[in-house]
């Protein structure tokens, strides 16, 4: 993969995959989009602050798609920067290729890669881990959907960050989903910017309860997902269900002849639940 660092409109510096022709947390730029979509979102401060009441027990979050290292960052700083009692993070990050990460700690400033956090990242690339005694992160380099079956830790949180479905057809599948909760907890919850319906199908189909994420920029929602609906704000409802029939919605690629109708049985479309 081959990087370049640009500049948006705003003057923000952002991450662009020459390959894959597709910049990495465009519009609000790398560090809003990590506070409000997946730090935020996801209430990561508060969840470990509520894990403390049961010692010794580590809030896992799975860093998918590492990229320039934002998501990560923003998650490492909220751990670090608590104050008082809070169980320990434990940042699984997940990526193919570390030649972004790379070039942004060559503009550090730029990208927030600065004091402890920056040497958190390079000792990531060197040695692949790094620990604190209340955050610790470690990398899993390889082919996500390998790299999943041989975790063995179990997600809480699940910051979902690849690429789109055009450029990494397969992170958007639902073998992939169903992997990804296959690794996670029986309350995790799961980020990803993505709003597409596709993509919404295939996290259903792979046993995920499914909602609207957080608008943020020109993206009206984006999409979160749960092992359990109660812990939606706001889940999709059997309003949406017109959308899976829609001629001009595409199917996950590997959804079966009876796709259709395992989404309309989901069990979250069995209660009354209203969009606003």
């Amino acid at each position: 993969m081959t990087c370049e660092v640009v500049q948006t409109r705003w003057g923000t510096s952002v991450m662009r995959d020459v390959q894959a022709g597709e910049v990495m947390h465009p519009g609000v730029g790398p560090q809003v989009e990590s506070q409000v979509l997946y730090v935020q979102q996801s209430q990561l401060v508060q969840r470990l602050r509520a894990r403390n009441e049961d010692a010794g027990n580590t809030l896992v979050l799975f860093d998918v798609g590492l990229g320039a290292g934002s998501n990560a960052l923003a998650a490492w700083l909220a751990s670090q920067q608590m104050q008082g009692p809070a169980a320990p993070l434990e940042i699984v990050s997940f990526e193919r290729d570390l030649s972004a990460l790379r070039l942004a700690l060559q503009h550090g400033e730029a990208f927030g890669w600065v004091g402890e956090a920056r040497q958190a990242a390079e000792a990531l690339v060197r040695f692949g881990e790094y620990k604190t005694p209340r955050t610790s992160w470690r990398l899993h380099e390889g082919e996500l959907l390998d790299c999943l079956q041989a975790e063995s830790a179990k997600a809480d949180v699940v910051f979902w960050d690849p690429f789109s479905p055009k450029a990494n057809p397969t992170l958007w599948t639902v073998e992939a989903f169903s992997l990804a909760r296959a690794a996670a907890g029986q309350q995790a919850t799961l980020f990803t910017y993505s709003a597409s319906t596709t993509v919404r199908i295939a996290m259903l189909l792979a046993g995920w309860n499914v909602g609207l994420g957080a608008a943020i920029g020109d993206k009206r929602a984006t999409t979160a997902a749960a092992a359990r609906v109660a812990d939606l704000q706001t889940p999709l409802d059997v309003s949406w269900l017109t959308r899976v029939t829609r001629a001009d919605v595409r199917l996950p690629l590997d959804a079966d002849d009876q796709a259709v109708a395992k989404v309309q049985s989901c069990p979250q479309f069995k209660r009354p639940v209203q969009i606003p």
